[in-house]
Protein backbone atom coordinates (compact mmCIF):
# COMPACT_ATOMS: atom_id res chain seq x y z
CA UNK A 1 0.00 0.00 0.00
CA UNK A 2 1.16 3.50 -0.76
CA UNK A 3 -0.27 6.81 0.39
CA UNK A 4 1.85 8.82 -2.06
CA UNK A 5 -1.04 8.24 -4.48
CA UNK A 6 -4.70 9.12 -4.29
CA UNK A 7 -6.46 6.01 -2.92
CA UNK A 8 -7.74 3.44 -5.40
CA UNK A 9 -9.04 0.93 -2.84
CA UNK A 10 -10.72 0.75 0.55
CA UNK A 11 -7.44 -0.38 2.09
CA UNK A 12 -5.69 2.75 0.79
CA UNK A 13 -8.55 4.88 2.14
CA UNK A 14 -8.08 3.20 5.52
CA UNK A 15 -4.35 3.98 5.37
CA UNK A 16 -5.32 7.66 5.34
CA UNK A 17 -7.97 7.20 8.00
CA UNK A 18 -10.83 7.91 5.59
CA UNK A 19 -14.20 6.16 5.72
CA UNK A 20 -15.79 8.14 2.87
CA UNK A 21 -14.46 10.17 -0.02
CA UNK A 22 -15.73 13.59 -1.06
CA UNK A 23 -15.03 13.14 -4.76
CA UNK A 24 -14.35 9.98 -6.78
CA UNK A 25 -12.67 10.36 -10.16
CA UNK A 26 -13.53 7.63 -12.66
CA UNK A 27 -11.14 7.54 -15.60
CA UNK A 28 -10.71 5.51 -18.78
CA UNK A 29 -6.91 5.66 -18.41
CA UNK A 30 -4.73 3.77 -15.98
CA UNK A 31 -3.99 5.92 -12.93
CA UNK A 32 -0.72 7.76 -13.46
CA UNK A 33 -0.03 10.45 -10.88
CA UNK A 34 1.71 12.96 -13.10
CA UNK A 35 0.76 16.48 -14.28
CA UNK A 36 0.45 15.23 -17.87
CA UNK A 37 -2.61 13.20 -16.86
CA UNK A 38 -5.80 15.18 -16.42
CA UNK A 39 -7.37 12.92 -13.80
CA UNK A 40 -4.29 13.26 -11.59
CA UNK A 41 -4.28 17.06 -11.93
CA UNK A 42 -7.96 17.45 -11.00
CA UNK A 43 -7.49 14.98 -8.13
CA UNK A 44 -4.50 16.84 -6.71
CA UNK A 45 -6.15 20.25 -7.08
CA UNK A 46 -9.20 19.05 -5.13
CA UNK A 47 -7.01 17.33 -2.54
CA UNK A 48 -5.02 20.54 -2.10
CA UNK A 49 -8.28 22.36 -1.36
CA UNK A 50 -8.98 19.95 1.49
CA UNK A 51 -11.20 17.39 -0.21
CA UNK A 52 -10.84 13.62 0.14
CA UNK A 53 -10.35 12.30 -3.38
CA UNK A 54 -10.06 8.77 -4.73
CA UNK A 55 -9.63 7.25 -8.18
CA UNK A 56 -11.38 4.38 -9.94
CA UNK A 57 -9.22 3.75 -13.00
CA UNK A 58 -10.48 1.65 -15.93
CA UNK A 59 -13.31 -0.05 -14.04
CA UNK A 60 -14.92 -3.20 -15.41
CA UNK A 61 -17.87 -1.53 -17.09
CA UNK A 62 -19.76 -4.74 -17.82
CA UNK A 63 -21.56 -4.43 -14.49
CA UNK A 64 -21.99 -1.83 -11.77
CA UNK A 65 -20.01 -3.76 -9.13
CA UNK A 66 -16.57 -2.30 -9.83
CA UNK A 67 -17.97 1.22 -9.49
CA UNK A 68 -18.84 0.45 -5.86
CA UNK A 69 -15.28 -0.29 -4.76
CA UNK A 70 -14.80 3.05 -2.97
CA UNK A 71 -18.40 3.49 -1.88
CA UNK A 72 -20.49 6.58 -2.70
CA UNK A 73 -18.75 9.98 -2.62
CA UNK A 74 -20.08 12.68 -0.32
CA UNK A 75 -20.15 15.28 -3.12
CA UNK A 76 -19.91 13.87 -6.64
CA UNK A 77 -18.39 11.48 -9.16
CA UNK A 78 -16.06 13.11 -11.70
CA UNK A 79 -16.03 11.08 -14.93
CA UNK A 80 -13.43 11.35 -17.70
CA UNK A 81 -12.70 9.13 -20.68
CA UNK A 82 -8.99 9.87 -20.16
CA UNK A 83 -6.35 11.88 -21.99
CA UNK A 84 -7.82 10.98 -25.41
CA UNK A 85 -11.25 10.73 -26.95
CA UNK A 86 -12.11 7.06 -26.46
CA UNK A 87 -12.89 6.51 -30.15
CA UNK A 88 -9.42 7.78 -31.09
CA UNK A 89 -7.91 5.58 -28.37
CA UNK A 90 -9.86 2.49 -29.45
CA UNK A 91 -9.85 2.77 -33.26
CA UNK A 92 -7.50 3.68 -36.09
CA UNK A 93 -8.30 6.38 -38.63
CA UNK A 94 -9.77 3.62 -40.79
CA UNK A 95 -12.05 2.50 -37.94
CA UNK A 96 -10.12 -0.68 -37.21
CA UNK A 97 -9.88 -1.65 -33.51
CA UNK A 98 -6.45 -0.84 -32.13
CA UNK A 99 -4.33 -3.71 -30.83
CA UNK A 100 -2.64 -1.63 -28.14
CA UNK A 101 -3.34 1.27 -25.80
CA UNK A 102 -0.47 3.32 -24.41
CA UNK A 103 -2.66 4.59 -21.56
CA UNK A 104 -3.44 1.08 -20.26
CA UNK A 105 -1.39 -1.42 -18.22
CA UNK A 106 1.18 -3.20 -20.37
CA UNK A 107 -0.04 -1.26 -23.40
CA UNK A 108 -2.87 -3.74 -23.88
CA UNK A 109 -6.19 -2.73 -25.40
CA UNK A 110 -9.64 -3.65 -24.13
CA UNK A 111 -9.56 -1.88 -20.76
CA UNK A 112 -11.87 0.98 -21.76
CA UNK A 113 -15.27 0.90 -23.46
CA UNK A 114 -16.28 3.05 -26.40
CA UNK A 115 -17.62 6.36 -25.08
CA UNK A 116 -16.82 5.82 -21.38
CA UNK A 117 -18.36 9.20 -20.53
CA UNK A 118 -21.72 7.60 -21.30
CA UNK A 119 -21.01 4.05 -20.14
CA UNK A 120 -19.45 5.01 -16.80
CA UNK A 121 -22.23 7.46 -15.96
CA UNK A 122 -24.88 4.82 -16.61
CA UNK A 123 -23.11 2.32 -14.35
CA UNK A 124 -22.75 4.91 -11.59
CA UNK A 125 -26.48 5.63 -11.82
CA UNK A 126 -27.14 1.89 -11.59
CA UNK A 127 -24.92 1.61 -8.51
CA UNK A 128 -25.81 4.79 -6.62
CA UNK A 129 -28.91 6.34 -8.15
CA UNK A 130 -28.95 10.12 -7.96
CA UNK A 131 -25.40 10.85 -6.73
CA UNK A 132 -24.24 13.83 -8.88
CA UNK A 133 -22.05 12.98 -11.89
CA UNK A 134 -19.87 15.63 -13.51
CA UNK A 135 -18.27 14.94 -16.91
CA UNK A 136 -14.87 16.31 -17.89
CA UNK A 137 -11.77 15.61 -19.96
CA UNK A 138 -11.13 15.85 -23.67
CA UNK A 139 -13.94 13.52 -24.79
CA UNK A 140 -16.57 15.51 -22.90
CA UNK A 141 -15.02 18.85 -23.84
CA UNK A 142 -15.05 18.13 -27.57
CA UNK A 143 -18.53 16.60 -27.58
CA UNK A 144 -20.20 19.20 -25.39
CA UNK A 145 -22.58 20.42 -28.09
CA UNK A 146 -23.98 18.83 -31.25
CA UNK A 147 -21.13 17.35 -33.27
CA UNK A 148 -20.28 15.07 -36.16
CA UNK A 149 -19.16 11.61 -35.08
CA UNK A 150 -16.83 10.03 -37.63
CA UNK A 151 -17.06 6.52 -36.19
CA UNK A 152 -20.84 6.26 -36.70
CA UNK A 153 -20.94 8.74 -39.62
CA UNK A 154 -23.71 10.62 -37.88
CA UNK A 155 -24.53 13.88 -36.14
CA UNK A 156 -24.79 13.31 -32.40
CA UNK A 157 -26.29 15.52 -29.75
CA UNK A 158 -24.38 16.78 -26.72
CA UNK A 159 -22.73 13.98 -24.76
CA UNK A 160 -24.27 15.53 -21.65
CA UNK A 161 -27.69 14.47 -22.92
CA UNK A 162 -26.56 11.03 -24.04
CA UNK A 163 -24.83 10.30 -20.73
CA UNK A 164 -27.54 11.81 -18.50
CA UNK A 165 -24.79 13.31 -16.32
CA UNK A 166 -25.66 16.40 -14.27
CA UNK A 167 -23.07 18.84 -15.62
CA UNK A 168 -20.17 18.94 -18.06
CA UNK A 169 -16.85 20.70 -17.55
CA UNK A 170 -14.98 21.73 -20.70
CA UNK A 171 -11.43 22.94 -21.01
CA UNK A 172 -8.71 22.04 -18.53
CA UNK A 173 -11.18 22.13 -15.65
CA UNK A 174 -9.32 22.97 -12.43
CA UNK A 175 -11.24 26.13 -11.50
CA UNK A 176 -14.57 24.56 -12.45
CA UNK A 177 -13.95 21.42 -10.36
CA UNK A 178 -13.08 23.55 -7.33
CA UNK A 179 -16.11 25.80 -7.76
CA UNK A 180 -18.44 22.81 -8.10
CA UNK A 181 -16.98 21.10 -5.02
CA UNK A 182 -17.28 24.25 -2.89
CA UNK A 183 -20.87 24.86 -3.93
CA UNK A 184 -21.88 21.27 -3.25
CA UNK A 185 -20.09 21.54 0.10
CA UNK A 186 -22.27 24.54 0.96
CA UNK A 187 -25.38 22.50 0.22
CA UNK A 188 -26.23 23.82 -3.22
CA UNK A 189 -28.15 21.42 -5.43
CA UNK A 190 -26.65 20.53 -8.80
CA UNK A 191 -29.88 21.60 -10.50
CA UNK A 192 -29.58 25.10 -9.03
CA UNK A 193 -26.07 25.79 -10.33
CA UNK A 194 -26.16 27.64 -13.62
CA UNK A 195 -23.42 30.21 -13.88
CA UNK A 196 -20.02 28.52 -13.75
CA UNK A 197 -17.76 29.49 -16.63
CA UNK A 198 -16.38 26.53 -18.56
CA UNK A 199 -19.40 24.33 -17.88
CA UNK A 200 -22.40 23.02 -19.81
CA UNK A 201 -25.81 22.27 -18.31
CA UNK A 202 -29.21 21.09 -19.55
CA UNK A 203 -32.38 22.97 -18.61
CA UNK A 204 -36.05 23.02 -19.59
CA UNK A 205 -36.02 26.81 -19.90
CA UNK A 206 -33.59 29.57 -20.88
CA UNK A 207 -35.21 32.16 -18.64
CA UNK A 208 -32.78 34.47 -16.90
CA UNK A 209 -29.82 33.91 -19.23
CA UNK A 210 -28.13 37.17 -20.20
CA UNK A 211 -25.57 37.93 -22.93
CA UNK A 212 -26.40 34.71 -24.76
CA UNK A 213 -26.71 33.64 -28.37
CA UNK A 214 -28.86 30.85 -29.76
CA UNK A 215 -27.39 28.51 -32.35
CA UNK A 216 -29.26 26.05 -34.62
CA UNK A 217 -30.84 23.17 -32.73
CA UNK A 218 -29.64 19.58 -32.75
CA UNK A 219 -32.50 18.70 -35.09
CA UNK A 220 -31.60 21.50 -37.50
CA UNK A 221 -27.93 20.56 -37.49
CA UNK A 222 -28.73 16.89 -38.08
CA UNK A 223 -30.94 17.63 -41.09
CA UNK A 224 -29.28 20.67 -42.70
CA UNK A 225 -25.53 20.83 -43.33
CA UNK A 226 -25.61 24.59 -43.78
CA UNK A 227 -27.19 24.94 -40.34
CA UNK A 228 -24.52 22.58 -39.02
CA UNK A 229 -21.80 24.91 -40.31
CA UNK A 230 -23.63 28.00 -39.08
CA UNK A 231 -23.62 26.54 -35.57
CA UNK A 232 -19.95 25.59 -35.73
CA UNK A 233 -18.94 29.07 -36.84
CA UNK A 234 -20.78 30.51 -33.86
CA UNK A 235 -19.25 28.00 -31.43
CA UNK A 236 -15.80 28.79 -32.79
CA UNK A 237 -16.27 32.54 -32.45
CA UNK A 238 -17.68 32.39 -28.93
CA UNK A 239 -14.92 30.12 -27.59
CA UNK A 240 -12.95 33.01 -26.15
CA UNK A 241 -12.62 33.58 -22.39
CA UNK A 242 -12.70 37.37 -22.76
CA UNK A 243 -15.37 38.04 -25.39
CA UNK A 244 -17.28 34.75 -25.58
CA UNK A 245 -21.01 34.64 -24.89
CA UNK A 246 -23.22 31.94 -23.40
CA UNK A 247 -24.44 29.55 -26.12
CA UNK A 248 -27.95 28.07 -26.12
CA UNK A 249 -28.86 25.07 -28.24
CA UNK A 250 -32.27 23.42 -28.30
CA UNK A 251 -32.39 19.62 -28.38
CA UNK A 252 -35.87 18.15 -28.36
CA UNK A 253 -37.82 19.97 -25.66
CA UNK A 254 -34.72 20.90 -23.64
CA UNK A 255 -31.83 23.32 -23.93
CA UNK A 256 -28.12 22.64 -23.75
CA UNK A 257 -26.46 25.74 -22.30
CA UNK A 258 -22.73 26.38 -22.60
CA UNK A 259 -21.34 29.15 -20.43
CA UNK A 260 -18.28 31.10 -21.68
CA UNK A 261 -14.84 29.48 -21.24
CA UNK A 262 -13.11 29.66 -17.88
CA UNK A 263 -10.75 32.57 -17.38
CA UNK A 264 -7.11 31.67 -18.12
CA UNK A 265 -4.94 30.76 -15.16
CA UNK A 266 -2.46 33.35 -13.95
CA UNK A 267 1.20 32.32 -13.74
CA UNK A 268 0.80 31.96 -9.96
CA UNK A 269 -2.22 29.69 -10.34
CA UNK A 270 -0.54 27.56 -12.99
CA UNK A 271 2.62 27.30 -10.90
CA UNK A 272 0.59 26.06 -7.95
CA UNK A 273 -1.15 23.40 -10.05
CA UNK A 274 2.13 21.97 -11.37
CA UNK A 275 3.91 22.11 -8.00
CA UNK A 276 1.39 19.89 -6.21
CA UNK A 277 2.85 16.66 -4.74
CA UNK A 278 2.47 14.32 -7.70
CA UNK A 279 4.06 10.89 -7.26
CA UNK A 280 5.27 11.25 -10.88
CA UNK A 281 4.72 7.57 -11.55
CA UNK A 282 2.05 5.03 -12.36
CA UNK A 283 0.33 3.44 -9.39
CA UNK A 284 2.31 0.44 -8.05
CA UNK A 285 -0.69 -1.78 -8.87
CA UNK A 286 0.56 -1.76 -12.48
CA UNK A 287 4.15 -2.83 -11.75
CA UNK A 288 3.52 -6.50 -12.41
CA UNK A 289 1.48 -5.69 -15.51
CA UNK A 290 4.32 -3.89 -17.26
CA UNK A 291 3.53 -0.36 -16.21
CA UNK A 292 1.86 2.21 -18.47
CA UNK A 293 3.81 2.73 -21.74
CA UNK A 294 2.46 6.20 -22.50
CA UNK A 295 3.97 7.51 -19.30
CA UNK A 296 7.51 6.83 -20.50
CA UNK A 297 7.29 9.65 -23.05
CA UNK A 298 6.50 12.23 -20.33
CA UNK A 299 8.21 10.75 -17.24
CA UNK A 300 11.01 13.35 -17.28
CA UNK A 301 9.23 16.13 -19.16
CA UNK A 302 8.08 19.53 -17.93
CA UNK A 303 4.93 21.35 -19.05
CA UNK A 304 5.83 25.03 -19.39
CA UNK A 305 2.60 26.48 -20.78
CA UNK A 306 -0.89 25.87 -22.11
CA UNK A 307 -2.81 27.12 -25.12
CA UNK A 308 -1.94 27.66 -28.78
CA UNK A 309 -2.75 30.68 -30.99
CA UNK A 310 -2.15 28.59 -34.11
CA UNK A 311 -5.76 27.29 -34.15
CA UNK A 312 -5.13 24.64 -36.81
CA UNK A 313 -8.55 23.64 -38.11
CA UNK A 314 -7.99 19.90 -37.59
CA UNK A 315 -6.80 20.30 -34.00
CA UNK A 316 -8.80 20.16 -30.74
CA UNK A 317 -6.54 22.59 -28.87
CA UNK A 318 -8.39 25.80 -29.66
CA UNK A 319 -11.71 24.52 -28.30
CA UNK A 320 -10.07 22.79 -25.32
CA UNK A 321 -7.12 24.90 -24.12
CA UNK A 322 -7.82 28.07 -26.07
CA UNK A 323 -5.68 30.51 -28.07
CA UNK A 324 -4.31 32.44 -25.13
CA UNK A 325 -0.92 31.24 -23.88
CA UNK A 326 -0.87 30.57 -20.13
CA UNK A 327 2.76 30.57 -18.95
CA UNK A 328 4.35 29.17 -15.85
CA UNK A 329 6.98 31.27 -14.14
CA UNK A 330 10.67 30.63 -14.66
CA UNK A 331 11.19 29.74 -11.00
CA UNK A 332 8.37 27.19 -11.02
CA UNK A 333 9.84 25.43 -14.05
CA UNK A 334 13.27 25.43 -12.39
CA UNK A 335 11.76 24.01 -9.20
CA UNK A 336 10.20 21.14 -11.13
CA UNK A 337 13.51 20.45 -12.85
CA UNK A 338 15.17 20.26 -9.40
CA UNK A 339 12.51 17.80 -8.21
CA UNK A 340 13.09 15.60 -11.25
CA UNK A 341 16.87 15.77 -10.86
CA UNK A 342 16.60 14.39 -7.32
CA UNK A 343 14.67 11.28 -8.36
CA UNK A 344 16.44 7.96 -8.06
CA UNK A 345 15.29 6.84 -11.52
CA UNK A 346 16.48 10.03 -13.28
CA UNK A 347 19.42 9.48 -15.65
CA UNK A 348 20.23 13.09 -16.45
CA UNK A 349 17.98 13.97 -19.39
CA UNK A 350 14.96 16.28 -19.33
CA UNK A 351 13.16 14.92 -22.39
CA UNK A 352 10.99 17.96 -23.01
CA UNK A 353 10.16 21.43 -21.79
CA UNK A 354 7.12 22.53 -23.71
CA UNK A 355 3.41 22.41 -24.24
CA UNK A 356 1.22 22.27 -27.34
CA UNK A 357 4.16 23.93 -29.14
CA UNK A 358 7.49 24.30 -27.35
CA UNK A 359 8.56 27.63 -28.85
CA UNK A 360 5.36 29.40 -27.84
CA UNK A 361 6.39 29.54 -24.19
CA UNK A 362 6.33 33.16 -23.06
CA UNK A 363 4.36 34.36 -26.09
CA UNK A 364 1.89 37.11 -25.26
CA UNK A 365 -0.64 39.30 -27.04
CA UNK A 366 -1.72 42.38 -25.12
CA UNK A 367 -4.82 42.81 -27.28
CA UNK A 368 -5.96 39.21 -26.74
CA UNK A 369 -5.66 39.59 -22.98
CA UNK A 370 -7.71 42.79 -22.97
CA UNK A 371 -10.44 42.27 -25.58
CA UNK A 372 -10.10 38.61 -26.57
CA UNK A 373 -8.90 36.84 -29.68
CA UNK A 374 -9.47 38.54 -33.03
CA UNK A 375 -12.55 37.07 -34.70
CA UNK A 376 -11.61 37.62 -38.32
CA UNK A 377 -7.88 37.08 -38.43
CA UNK A 378 -5.38 34.41 -37.48
CA UNK A 379 -2.50 34.91 -35.05
CA UNK A 380 0.00 32.99 -37.19
CA UNK A 381 -1.40 32.68 -40.73
CA UNK A 382 -0.40 33.86 -43.30
CA UNK A 383 2.33 35.06 -40.94
CA UNK A 384 2.74 35.96 -37.28
CA UNK A 385 0.69 38.95 -36.17
CA UNK A 386 2.85 41.86 -35.02
CA UNK A 387 0.85 41.98 -31.77
CA UNK A 388 2.04 38.50 -30.76
CA UNK A 389 5.32 38.93 -28.87
CA UNK A 390 7.53 35.86 -28.56
CA UNK A 391 9.16 34.76 -25.34
CA UNK A 392 12.44 33.43 -26.70
CA UNK A 393 14.58 35.39 -24.25
CA UNK A 394 12.73 33.82 -21.32
CA UNK A 395 13.16 30.34 -22.80
CA UNK A 396 16.90 30.77 -23.38
CA UNK A 397 17.39 31.84 -19.78
CA UNK A 398 15.45 28.82 -18.49
CA UNK A 399 17.46 26.43 -20.68
CA UNK A 400 20.73 27.88 -19.38
CA UNK A 401 19.69 27.71 -15.74
CA UNK A 402 18.27 24.20 -15.89
CA UNK A 403 21.48 22.87 -17.40
CA UNK A 404 23.33 24.19 -14.33
CA UNK A 405 21.21 22.11 -11.93
CA UNK A 406 23.28 19.26 -10.46
CA UNK A 407 22.36 15.92 -12.03
CA UNK A 408 20.95 17.38 -15.25
CA UNK A 409 23.09 16.72 -18.30
CA UNK A 410 20.71 17.40 -21.18
CA UNK A 411 17.59 19.49 -21.76
CA UNK A 412 15.72 18.60 -24.95
CA UNK A 413 12.68 19.90 -26.80
CA UNK A 414 10.60 16.82 -27.53
CA UNK A 415 7.17 18.32 -28.15
CA UNK A 416 7.99 19.97 -31.47
CA UNK A 417 8.10 23.57 -32.65
CA UNK A 418 6.24 25.92 -34.97
CA UNK A 419 8.83 26.25 -37.70
CA UNK A 420 7.08 29.34 -39.09
CA UNK A 421 8.13 31.17 -35.91
CA UNK A 422 11.80 30.43 -36.64
CA UNK A 423 12.16 32.26 -39.96
CA UNK A 424 13.16 35.80 -39.02
CA UNK A 425 15.91 37.55 -37.11
CA UNK A 426 14.04 37.63 -33.79
CA UNK A 427 14.44 33.83 -33.64
CA UNK A 428 18.17 33.64 -34.49
CA UNK A 429 19.44 33.12 -30.94
CA UNK A 430 16.68 30.64 -30.14
CA UNK A 431 17.33 28.55 -33.25
CA UNK A 432 21.08 28.63 -32.65
CA UNK A 433 20.70 27.42 -29.05
CA UNK A 434 18.09 24.85 -30.06
CA UNK A 435 20.38 23.24 -32.63
CA UNK A 436 23.46 23.55 -30.45
CA UNK A 437 22.14 21.94 -27.28
CA UNK A 438 18.45 21.06 -27.19
CA UNK A 439 17.70 18.54 -29.93
CA UNK A 440 18.19 14.87 -29.17
CA UNK A 441 18.99 14.17 -32.84
CA UNK A 442 15.53 14.76 -34.25
CA UNK A 443 13.19 17.75 -34.12
CA UNK A 444 9.44 17.49 -34.73
CA UNK A 445 7.79 19.89 -37.17
CA UNK A 446 4.45 19.71 -38.99
CA UNK A 447 4.40 21.13 -42.53
CA UNK A 448 1.34 18.91 -43.26
CA UNK A 449 1.18 19.58 -47.04
CA UNK A 450 2.70 21.64 -49.87
CA UNK A 451 -0.38 22.89 -51.72
CA UNK A 452 -1.47 26.41 -50.76
CA UNK A 453 -5.27 25.92 -50.92
CA UNK A 454 -5.08 22.82 -48.71
CA UNK A 455 -2.81 24.51 -46.19
CA UNK A 456 -5.25 27.43 -46.11
CA UNK A 457 -8.09 25.02 -45.28
CA UNK A 458 -5.95 23.64 -42.45
CA UNK A 459 -5.06 27.18 -41.31
CA UNK A 460 -1.37 26.36 -41.73
CA UNK A 461 1.46 28.53 -43.16
CA UNK A 462 2.63 28.21 -46.76
CA UNK A 463 5.12 25.60 -47.93
CA UNK A 464 7.46 28.47 -48.78
CA UNK A 465 7.78 29.10 -45.05
CA UNK A 466 8.78 25.47 -44.53
CA UNK A 467 11.44 25.69 -47.24
CA UNK A 468 12.90 28.82 -45.65
CA UNK A 469 13.02 26.96 -42.34
CA UNK A 470 14.80 23.99 -43.94
CA UNK A 471 17.63 26.28 -45.03
CA UNK A 472 17.85 28.00 -41.66
CA UNK A 473 17.82 24.67 -39.84
CA UNK A 474 20.65 23.32 -42.03
CA UNK A 475 22.70 26.49 -41.50
CA UNK A 476 22.19 26.40 -37.72
CA UNK A 477 23.27 22.76 -37.58
CA UNK A 478 26.38 23.44 -39.65
CA UNK A 479 27.35 26.26 -37.29
CA UNK A 480 26.79 23.90 -34.37
CA UNK A 481 28.86 21.20 -36.07
CA UNK A 482 25.99 18.75 -35.80
CA UNK A 483 24.04 16.46 -38.11
CA UNK A 484 20.45 16.52 -36.91
CA UNK A 485 17.21 15.62 -38.61
CA UNK A 486 13.60 16.68 -38.84
CA UNK A 487 10.64 14.45 -38.09
CA UNK A 488 8.11 15.86 -40.54
CA UNK A 489 4.41 15.34 -39.94
CA UNK A 490 2.05 15.24 -42.91
CA UNK A 491 -1.69 14.67 -43.24
CA UNK A 492 -3.41 12.80 -46.04
CA UNK A 493 -7.13 12.90 -46.69
CA UNK A 494 -7.81 16.33 -45.18
CA UNK A 495 -10.92 17.98 -46.73
CA UNK A 496 -10.00 19.66 -49.99
CA UNK A 497 -7.26 17.11 -50.77
CA UNK A 498 -7.56 15.18 -54.03
CA UNK A 499 -5.43 12.29 -55.17
CA UNK A 500 -3.48 14.57 -57.49
CA UNK A 501 -2.64 16.83 -54.54
CA UNK A 502 -1.00 13.92 -52.75
CA UNK A 503 0.96 13.12 -55.90
CA UNK A 504 2.22 16.72 -55.99
CA UNK A 505 3.21 16.50 -52.33
CA UNK A 506 4.97 13.19 -52.89
CA UNK A 507 6.95 14.58 -55.82
CA UNK A 508 7.82 17.73 -53.89
CA UNK A 509 9.19 15.67 -51.00
CA UNK A 510 10.97 13.20 -53.30
CA UNK A 511 12.74 16.15 -54.91
CA UNK A 512 14.02 17.18 -51.48
CA UNK A 513 14.96 13.67 -50.42
CA UNK A 514 12.24 13.53 -47.77
CA UNK A 515 10.51 10.18 -47.18
CA UNK A 516 8.01 10.80 -44.37
CA UNK A 517 7.40 8.16 -41.76
CA UNK A 518 5.01 10.30 -39.69
CA UNK A 519 1.87 10.40 -41.84
CA UNK A 520 -1.52 10.96 -40.27
CA UNK A 521 -4.65 9.70 -41.96
CA UNK A 522 -7.04 12.57 -41.36
CA UNK A 523 -9.52 11.96 -38.53
CA UNK A 524 -12.46 14.39 -38.23
CA UNK A 525 -12.16 15.06 -34.51
CA UNK A 526 -15.47 16.14 -32.94
CA UNK A 527 -16.31 19.85 -33.06
CA UNK A 528 -13.20 20.87 -35.00
CA UNK A 529 -13.61 23.04 -38.09
CA UNK A 530 -12.04 20.34 -40.26
CA UNK A 531 -14.65 17.90 -38.97
CA UNK A 532 -17.36 20.31 -40.14
CA UNK A 533 -15.62 20.46 -43.53
CA UNK A 534 -15.53 16.68 -43.75
CA UNK A 535 -19.19 16.24 -42.85
CA UNK A 536 -20.67 19.11 -44.85
CA UNK A 537 -18.20 19.05 -47.77
CA UNK A 538 -18.10 22.83 -47.48
CA UNK A 539 -15.84 25.43 -45.91
CA UNK A 540 -17.89 26.68 -42.93
CA UNK A 541 -16.45 30.20 -43.22
CA UNK A 542 -16.88 30.76 -46.97
CA UNK A 543 -19.58 28.26 -47.92
CA UNK A 544 -17.38 27.03 -50.78
CA UNK A 545 -17.89 23.43 -51.85
CA UNK A 546 -15.01 21.07 -51.01
CA UNK A 547 -13.85 17.76 -52.36
CA UNK A 548 -13.63 15.21 -49.52
CA UNK A 549 -12.04 11.77 -49.84
CA UNK A 550 -14.35 9.52 -47.83
CA UNK A 551 -13.83 6.06 -49.28
CA UNK A 552 -11.33 3.76 -47.61
CA UNK A 553 -9.76 2.94 -50.98
CA UNK A 554 -8.96 6.58 -51.77
CA UNK A 555 -7.68 7.25 -48.26
CA UNK A 556 -5.32 4.30 -48.69
CA UNK A 557 -4.16 5.55 -52.08
CA UNK A 558 -3.47 9.03 -50.72
CA UNK A 559 -1.33 7.62 -47.94
CA UNK A 560 0.43 5.18 -50.29
CA UNK A 561 1.51 7.96 -52.64
CA UNK A 562 3.13 9.76 -49.73
CA UNK A 563 4.85 6.59 -48.51
CA UNK A 564 5.52 5.02 -51.90
CA UNK A 565 8.93 3.76 -50.75
CA UNK A 566 7.19 1.23 -48.49
CA UNK A 567 6.82 -2.08 -50.40
CA UNK A 568 3.55 -2.81 -48.60
CA UNK A 569 1.98 0.15 -50.41
CA UNK A 570 2.82 -1.09 -53.91
CA UNK A 571 -0.73 -2.18 -54.76
CA UNK A 572 -2.23 1.18 -53.78
CA UNK A 573 0.56 3.19 -55.45
CA UNK A 574 -0.09 1.41 -58.76
CA UNK A 575 -3.83 1.91 -58.37
CA UNK A 576 -3.37 5.62 -57.69
CA UNK A 577 -0.91 6.17 -60.56
CA UNK A 578 -3.24 4.41 -62.98
CA UNK A 579 -6.18 6.52 -61.83
CA UNK A 580 -4.09 9.67 -62.31
CA UNK A 581 -2.78 8.57 -65.72
CA UNK A 582 0.71 8.75 -64.25
CA UNK A 583 2.03 5.22 -64.70
CA UNK A 584 5.13 6.76 -66.25
CA UNK A 585 6.16 7.47 -62.64
CA UNK A 586 6.08 3.77 -61.80
CA UNK A 587 9.86 3.28 -61.83
CA UNK A 588 10.45 6.44 -59.82
CA UNK A 589 7.89 5.47 -57.19
CA UNK A 590 8.54 1.75 -56.90
CA UNK A 591 12.34 1.57 -56.56
CA UNK A 592 12.67 -1.14 -53.93
CA UNK A 593 15.61 -2.99 -55.48
CA UNK A 594 15.98 -6.37 -53.80
CA UNK A 595 14.01 -5.34 -50.72
CA UNK A 596 11.08 -7.56 -49.86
Amino acid sequence: MNNRFLPISRSEMKLRGWSQLDVIIVTGDAYVDHPSYGAAVIGRVLEDAGYKVGVIAQPNWRSAEDFKRLGPPRLFFAVTAGNLDSMVANYTANKIPRKDDDYSPGGRSGFRPDRPSIVYTNRIREAFGSVPVILGGLEASMRRLTHYDYWTDSVRRSILLDSKADMLVYGMGESQALDIARRFDKGENVRSIGDIRGTVIVRNSTEGLGNAITIPSFEEMASDKDKFNEAHKAIYRESDPVSGKTIIQASGDRYVIQFPPAKPNTAEELDHIYELPYARSWHPAYDEKGGVPGFETVRFSIISHRGCPGACNFCSLYLHQGKMIQNRSRESILNEARVIAQRGDFKGTITDIGGPTANLYGAECESMQKVGACRNRSCLVPKKCAMLKMGYGRTLRIWREIRKIPGIKYVFVGSGVRYDLLLEGYSDLYLKALCQSHISGQLKVAPEHCEGPILALMNKPSFDAYEIFLKRFDQANKLAGKKQFLVNYFICGHPGTRLEDMLKLSLALEKRGIHPEQVQDFIPLPMTISSAMYYSEKDPFTGNQLYVAKSLSERRMQRALLQHNNPRNKKYVLEALEKLNSLHLKKQFLHYGSRK
